[in-house]
């Protein structure tokens, strides 16, 4: 019993100093946009801007993201389909379920702090293949799968950008970052392991457990690659996936053609805008990471000659198209689901859910952008 206090205890000031560190970066992050409002920011630039935007590009975008949204939700199925192949709750995999799945943490991604959104759809799956208890750990692997995708279409993507004549000055470091950044995620899900089993065994307990938490997840994620063992599967997903990240790159293009940006505002500048903010979205600092979000635009922006009131125009506008689609979409599959938004936040398997949050997808999370 003082045992299991200690461990609450212990756990509830973790948590205390993870809300404290994360507000605090919160406050950095928007004192530095506050600075930049005052310093560069042109506030009747950003009105005519969103004012005199084309609405049939703006519908056009709208279109394309939400078929990114269900392209998605294809590639998870074929992912899914794959990992539970052969186990007692397979017959359950529905394809419907598992885009509804996707569209409600889509949504609740938008809505909700931190990653809940990921850990909603996983247990949404979860309790309609059975017991949570059983099923839910299979399906939190396949967002690792999805994990190796989304690192290919981003590095595909920083090579459309970096080739780009506008990004021929672009510091060195960035691009490496660009480069390394996913390597390192990949060793450490193959790597990572047999290390980490040595430290399950040294003397110190925080050690030991942090250990045996970091191996869980990655073993975890392991589980939910079986689809790379099965040819058709893989090419299935992929394809999906490539072609969910194709369609976002066209609507950040149609979003760009809709504020009719100067510069060198092309399919390029897109691609460099989408890998900026998913970069940045992988510790989400602001709810929707709004804030951030214009702010990688802006500095993403910036060498394709656009200036930051037009950029910071074009990063509201390209969030808000984001928005609109989630929460339209996560709505309605919420209300086939039979569920409501303060289900997403009170599960009867919060526990599990809130193991899911440090994992998905592989901190690349599955929404539209960001």
């Amino acid at each position: 019993m003082n045992a299991a206090l200690a461990s609450r205890a212990g756990n509830g000031r973790h948590g205390r100093g993870g809300s404290l560190i994360a507000a605090l970066l919160a406050i950095a992050v928007l004192g530095g946009l506050i600075a930049l409002a005052v310093t560069k920011l042109d506030p009747d630039v950003i009105i005519d801007a969103i004012g005199h935007m084309d609405l049939s590009w703006i519908v056009l975008a709208l279109a394309l993201m939400a078929a990114a949204f269900f392209a998605r939700g294809e590639s998870w199925y074929a992912v899914l389909a794959a990992a539970v192949k052969g186990r007692p709750y397979e017959r359950r995999l529905d394809r419907g379920i598992v885009v509804r799945a996707l569209l409600i943490g889509m949504a609740g991604s938008a809505v909700l702090p931190g990653r809940l959104g990921e850990g909603a759809r996983a247990w949404i799956v979860a309790r309609r293949l059975g017991s949570p208890s059983r099923s839910f750990a299979v399906v939190l692997g396949t967002v690792i799968s999805q994990t190796f995708l989304n690192l290919l279409a981003l590095g595909i993507l920083a090579v459309v950008a970096v080739l780009d004549s506008a990004l021929a000055k672009a510091r060195a470091e960035a691009i490496a970052a660009a480069v390394v950044l996913p390597a390192a995620l990949i060793a450490l899900i193959f790597a990572g392991p047999p290390l980490l089993r040595r430290l399950t065994s040294v003397r110190s307990q925080p050690v030991c457990r942090a250990a045996r938490s970091i191996l869980e997840q990655l073993v975890r994620g392991r589980e939910g690659l079986a689809v790379f063992r099965k040819p058709r599967a893989a090419l299935h997903a992929t394809a999906m996936q490539m072609a969910a990240w194709g369609l976002q790159l066209l609507a950040c293009y149609a979003t760009m053609l809709a504020l009719r940006l100067p510069g060198h505002a092309n399919l390029a500048a897109a691609a460099a805008v989408l890998l900026a903010v998913n970069l940045t979205a992988i510790v989400p600092l602001t709810p929707s990471n709004v804030g951030v979000f214009q702010a990688a635009c802006i500095a993403v922006l910036h060498p394709f000659g656009v200036d930051a009131s037009q950029a910071l125009a074009y990063g509201l506008v390209l969030q808000a198209v984001e928005i609109v689609d989630a929460l339209a979409l996560g709505g309605i599959a919420l209300v086939r689901e039979g569920l409501r938004w303060g289900d997403l936040r009170h599960r009867e398997d919060d526990r599990l859910v809130k193991s899911a949050i440090s994992v998905g997808p592989g901190a690349l999370r599955e929404s539209a952008i960001d």
